[in-house]
């Protein structure tokens, strides 16, 4: 079975987008229709903006989703039967399933990265990424931390990413190293993401899900929060609620669909870091780029 993967924050690169807007015209038409709704000209950012003009959460985030959903019409969506995404790469796989359209799904996506923006801003706070440790040794040490320190993405096996408030995380990270981890690193975010202190953008999000139609899936979606195949749109919403504040559970969710029969992983948007991740979670699959 094939499965489609969609990308999160951190893909992004300057001219991302470009090869896709010039290749075909229905394409184009797609990509341009993001300026309108979005309000500015995001696309000369993506095609010759700056690395910190793409780092901004309310461009990055919009960015990577139309050039995934862009990726996904170029190649007409390689007749997956189950798709997931790494965070914001959730809301590209419901467009792949048929849940949400491009054009709400970037509305949604803009007023995400707004709401989580500002929820860093009001609150500054830090992530981490710890390397080879078990899963279980790190919730065991976050647990023991006073202030708030969670784990937030699970991306494979010996690599996870803890999220909290600045202190606790720079604890955590010492106290991890001193139970093995072979690296603990500060991440270049100054904020929280999948953690408690999302809530404020979290309610937001919500109110603005609430307003939005949401499609039966026209096939499963394996969502962060859950892992599990999932094609209920209520249950859809909820889940993409949850994610703001919840773990991305991305090894587990991986894990679930080879279980399920995916063989074959295609990842549609920029970059290759969820190759990366599905190969250290089982290296038996099958492993491509889209495009």
């Amino acid at each position: 079975m094939k499965a489609l993967v969609f990308p999160g924050q951190g893909s992004q690169f300057v001219g991302m987008g470009k090869e896709l807007y010039d290749s075909r015209k229905d394409i184009k038409d797609l990509m341009e229709s993001a300026n309108e709704i979005l309000g500015f000209d995001i696309l000369t950012l993506m095609f010759n903006g700056t690395d910190e003009d793409l780092k901004k959460t309310e461009v990055t985030q919009p960015s990577i989703f139309i050039h995934s959903v862009a990726a996904l019409k170029a190649v007409n969506g390689l007749g997956a039967e189950m798709v997931a995404g790494h965070s914001l790469g959730e809301f590209s796989a419901l467009v792949a399933n048929g849940v949400l359209s491009f054009d709400d799904g970037l509305k949604l996506v803009f007023e995400r990265a707004k709401a989580m923006q500002e929820a860093c801003d009001a609150n500054p706070s830090s992530m981490a990424a710890i390397l080879g440790l078990e899963d279980a040794k790190v919730e065991e040490i976050c647990a023991q931390i006073s202030g708030i320190v969670v784990p937030a993405n699970y991306n494979c096996p010996g690599q996870l990413v803890i999220s909290g408030e600045t202190p606790a995380v720079e604890e955590a990270c010492a106290k991890l190293k001193e139970a093995g981890a072979k690296r603990a690193l500060l991440l270049p975010v100054n904020g929280a993401f999948h953690s408690p202190l999302m809530q404020p953008a979290q309610e937001r999000l919500a109110a603005a899900i609430e307003k939005t139609k949401f499609r039966k899936a026209t096939i499963p979606v394996y969502q962060n929060i859950t892992t599990t195949a999932v094609t209920n749109p209520e249950e859809i919403k909820q889940n993409l609620i949850a994610q703001l504040t919840g773990p991305v559970k991305w090894t587990q969710s991986v894990q679930n669909m080879i279980k399920d029969g995916a063989s074959n992983f295609v990842e549609v948007g920029p970059g290759k870091t969820l190759q990366g991740l599905i190969k250290k979670i089982d290296a038996s699959v099958d492993i491509a780029s889209a495009i």
